[in-house]
């Protein structure tokens, strides 16, 4: 696996996924420290989880909701839970990816 990431990251656990990462897991969560090689294409799909997202290398594409937006170093993203998207990386990239369990918006009222 590549990636900028210190050496503390590299020793945290990979993630067993579609994509290359190190898996922090957190209570409600996960913190993953993702390197995508240029070319990368994700396609459409949803996850369970709310996704926010920080590029610090590189630059992702990101498809949802019939809108493509370019998110470059320091740019934060967010896809919501269930949420058709699709990903693609025309450069080598890396971002920090926090993926939140959804909440129960019933138990919340």
């Amino acid at each position: 696996m590549s990636g900028s990431y210190p050496d503390r990251i590299k020793q945290l656990p990979i993630y067993d996924g579609r994509f290359d990462a190190y898996k922090l897991e957190a209570k409600g969560g996960d913190v993953l420290f993702a390197s995508y090689p240029a070319g990368t294409v994700i396609p459409d799909h949803t996850h369970a989880t709310d996704n926010y997202g920080v590029i610090t290398k590189g630059e992702l594409i990101l498809s949802m909701n019939g809108d493509v937006q370019r998110f470059g170093i320091g740019d934060w993203y967010y896809v919501p839970a269930n949420t058709e998207h699709a990903a693609s990386f025309e450069e080598d990239t890396d971002e920090i990816e926090f993926w939140f369990q959804a909440k129960d918006k019933e138990k919340s009222l």
